[in-house]
Order: C-alpha cells, then structure tokens, then sequence
C-alpha cells in the first residue's frame, strides 16, 4: 500500500520547468553514502555519483571525524543528472523510497547524525519541490512516526576519500556490502526496474 501512495503521490504532481539543456546537481543524505551510491548509479540519466560530506563546518573533513559524530556533517551524495532523462522529482522519489526517513539520526545499525535524512538543496525550485513531496507524503501517513528529514541549502560539499568511490562495486567480498547494501540494491532494482540503466 505505501508504494501505490508514493507512486501516485509521484506521478500526480510535477513542477513546470524551464527547458534545461545542461546538467543538473542534487545531492541527498540516506544513511551511508556506500548504499546510497550503489544505488543512484544505476538510474538512467545519472551522470556521475560523488560520495561526500555536506552540513558541516570544519574544512576539509575526513572520514573519520566524521564517523566521530562531532560534526554536523552527513555522510551524502553529490549527483550529476540529465533532467532531460530523470527529472529531480523522480530522483526524490527513489530517496523517499530506499531508506526511512522517519529514524532520527541513524538508517538500520548505522547510528549518528552523519547517517540523518537530509535533502541538500542548491536552488528555490529544488526545495520547494523537496517540501512539497515532504508535506504530501506527511499528509498521505505513509509511515506511522514523522518524517524526520532535514531540508536544507547547500552550504558546502567535500569529496570522500578517493576509496568510498565506487565502494560496492570494488569491495563485493566485504560484509557490509553483503549484508546491508546487496538486499537494498535488489529491492530497489525491483522497485524502480524501468528506470534502470
């Protein structure tokens, strides 16, 4: 029943857009950024995934003190999409739909605010597009706690270290990639297969 509201909720509404012939960027925290990665890679009209850190203030942050959850930061990825293929509402549907967004500051084990719900938005349209689906989603009780999703402007953006990129694909042997990660890139696969690469 929750996939049918989201998909209405989806397809009943859409933003009137200028025609856009360049790319476009959004970048979204859904736990950790080795899951989110994996999955956002395979749709169609996604360019280029960049795991990063976003939210917080010291520079140049790294791993681990962003593990420390000390920062503000949010372990997050940075995309660079086709509107012309996906249009950043379908790319808010596949965030709506491949975490939980009502747990405050963790997904699953993964537990600190670096693993928060976060919408980073880099213009007016994208957050009103953000609260908009917020908000109906809210309404339509898809979930039985609060959405806790932070919406917020894009402050600043740092790469990961060069070994998150591409850390499923290069690490199939590892654990977490076999316990966490594999289940939710099969769910997604089969949720969102007509958008598949």
């Amino acid at each position: 029943m929750k996939k049918i509201i989201l998909s209405i909720l989806f397809a009943g509404f859409m933003f009137t857009t200028m025609e856009q012939n360049a790319l476009d960027t959004a970048t979204f925290g859904n736990g950790c950024f080795w899951c989110s990665e994996a999955i956002f890679q395979r749709l169609k009209g996604v360019k280029e995934v960049t795991p990063g850190y976003a939210g917080g203030n010291e520079k140049n942050p790294s791993y681990d003190l962003v593990c420390s959850g000390t920062t503000r930061y949010a372990e997050v990825i940075q995309l660079t999409y086709d509107p012309k293929v996906i249009s950043y509402r379908e790319l808010l549907e596949v965030f709506w739909k491949t975490h939980d967004p009502t747990t405050l500051n963790r997904q699953g084990a993964d537990v600190g605010t670096q693993y928060r719900s976060v919408i980073f938005y880099h213009n007016q349209q994208q957050k009103e597009t953000a609260e908009f689906y917020k908000n109906e989603l809210t309404k339509a009780k898809i979930w039985n706690k609060p959405i806790v999703t932070e919406i917020a402007p894009i402050s600043n953006f740092y790469p990961a270290e060069n070994y998150h990129n591409d850390y499923y694909k290069n690490n199939p042997g590892n654990g977490y990639c076999n316990f966490v990660i594999t289940p939710k890139v099969e769910k997604f696969e089969k949720l969102f297969k007509e958008k598949l690469k």
